[in-house]
């Protein structure tokens, strides 16, 4: 590690050289605006990342996955569901619509134990009878960082060190302690919940803010949410280190078990709706995706349910070779400006590209279902081994044309427009009180246990890290609760009187301690958090 001074160090640039002066942002239409596609710092950085790894996904490389279907209840709530959207698969009743789920950790390589705590991958392909529309989430509701631009640092600063091959904690302590947004997420993955028992007993959400669109063009906030039937359960560091001692692989074979049993896994899928703009009186921005959507302000509403009742033929075939996208949405599901969002549109589809090929929508784990088969203009490639539909005419492969080949959809009667004026240029989120309070609201809602397990894996992980980093880290919790950031401090041996006297990061405001407590409902109506007996146990 570095001990110069920051006048000292080498500056950040691009590949092509050229200095770095923001790789904290975006480059968008004001703060809260969409981000533009002449981000070349962005694309630059994000599209080497997504080549880093062949050909194991640099991301959520230990996977399982399964099939099953996906039945809409008509409604949102109390409403029918097409007062909010016009996306058939969740206004359309008595339909099943196929589905292929993977679930996945996100840090470990492809033989890397599913003990390890760290969030988990939750993609939903939804083989709808108007294309696919994939969901693609994790099973906590928040994430680390807001801005996509950091996402490769993230990952970096996660993954093993590139000198030692080891994941040191003071890699991951060193970066979130200089980025208060991952405080939340943070107090979620030390907890118990950062090792959920397998994957049937796990939530799921799709993390990113989305827009419902109606038949009248009107659009509104979305987030989106699956609650397990089987209800929710998660281990300890102990139950874990159990568990692995005999199988690095428990919770492909809990799933894969439970199927061939009859024992079919069920989520209700829920949404929580915010009617679309700025929203001034929240003390977070609804973009940003290290925020939960308090629940009694904005409650789950039930949509439909998901069943997996089919294991896959060929892991491989079907598992590896499965593709996501968080571009690949359906008439009436729309994108929202979250950045996050924006980046991961571009980052997914093109890691699939370079990953699988770029006839990776050819297989049939990933083509839609026959009613909704693709039909394009597009031609070639690596692995091709079907030319696209081409309607009329197949020497015609572009459009416009008068002698027949591909036509454009009719364009909807009333479509979504979005207002957008703002200077262009590089903005962080304004409102970030939340960095501190959503932490120290998720540090009292735990039940006693919870955060015993959280200060003990908090106290295990900063005492291997340098005295500044756990300095700043006690600082970060006490600002969110004192007796949070006091506990940490006596489990990590660091004088809470040192680490309070820091002085806040620079560029970074001051936080502020809040104590309102929201309400959480985190599954518990269906089971609770049972982290009672090892899951080999059961």
């Amino acid at each position: 590690m570095s001990d110069k001074p920051n006048e000292q160090r080498p500056i950040l640039t691009t590949r092509q050289g050229h200095p770095v002066r923001d790789n904290q942002a975006l480059r968008s239409v004001g703060e809260r605006g969409p981000a533009t596609l002449e981000n070349y710092q962005f694309i630059e950085k994000i599209t080497h990342f997504d080549r880093e790894r062949i050909p194991e996904r640099v991301v959520h490389a230990r996977g399982t996955g399964a099939h099953g279907y996906f039945e809409a209840y008509g409604k949102i709530g109390n409403e029918p569901a097409s007062k909010y959207t016009r996306a058939r698969v969740l206004n359309e009743t008595g339909v099943r619509t196929p589905v292929f789920v993977r679930f996945s950790t996100v840090i470990g390589g492809k033989d890397s134990p599913e003990t390890a705590r760290d969030p988990r991958g939750f993609a939903v392909k939804l083989k709808t009878v108007e294309g696919n529309w994939d969901l693609v989430g994790n099973n906590l509701k928040i994430f680390f960082i807001r801005d996509a631009v950091k996402f490769p640092d993230m990952i970096h600063a996660f993954k093993p060190d590139p000198v030692t091959n080891r994941q040191e904690p003071w890699r991951f302590y060193d970066f979130v302690s200089q980025s208060p947004e991952t405080l939340h997420m943070v107090t979620w993955v030390k907890s118990p919940w950062g090792i959920p028992a397998n994957y049937r007993e796990m939530e799921g959400s799709g993390v990113n803010t989305y827009k419902l669109v109606n038949d009248e063009g009107v659009a509104c906030l979305v987030k989106f949410h699956w609650q397990p039937k089987q209800g929710v359960r998660n281990l300890t560091g102990a139950q874990a280190a159990e568990i692995q001692a005999g199988d690095t692989g428990h919770a492909t074979q809990d799933l894969y078990a439970a199927i061939e049993r009859g024992d079919f896994p069920e989520w209700e899928f829920c949404v929580q709706i915010m009617d679309d703009g700025d929203h001034p009186e929240l003390d977070f921005d609804p973009l940003d995706d290290t925020k939960r959507w308090p629940e009694d302000q904005f409650p789950l509403l039930p949509v439909g349910r998901m069943v997996l009742d089919k294991n896959p033929d060929n892991v491989f075939a079907e598992t590896e070779q499965a593709a996501f996208g968080t571009g690949v949405l359906v008439d009436g599901i729309d994108f929202s400006d979250d950045k996050m969002l924006q980046g991961r549109t571009l980052s997914y589809s093109d890691t699939q590209r370079y990953r699988v090929g770029p006839n990776y929508l050819q297989l049939p784990v990933n083509a839609p279902q026959d009613g909704a088969r693709a039909r394009t203009n597009q031609r070639d490639g690596q692995m091709a081994y079907y030319v696209d539909d081409a309607g009329t005419n197949k020497h015609i492969n572009y459009e416009p044309s008068g002698l027949g080949g591909l036509q454009e959809a009719p364009k909807p009667a009333k479509d979504y427009h979005q207002w957008v004026e703002g200077h262009l240029g590089r903005y962080q989120t304004s409102r970030t009180l939340d960095d501190y309070r959503q932490a120290g609201d998720r540090w009292r809602t735990f039940e006693d246990w919870e955060r015993d397990e959280l200060v003990k894996n908090l106290g295990d992980d900063l005492r291997q890290c340098p005295e500044p980093i756990a300095q700043r880290m006690v600082w970060h919790f006490w600002h969110c609760d004192e007796n949070y950031g006091r506990r940490v401090a006596e489990a990590a041996g660091v004088d809470l009187a040192t680490a309070q006297a820091l002085a806040p990061l620079p560029g970074k405001p001051a936080p502020h301690q809040h104590r309102d407590v929201p309400t959480y409902t985190d599954g518990k109506q269906e089971g609770g958090n049972k982290a009672t007996e090892p899951a080999a146990a059961k």
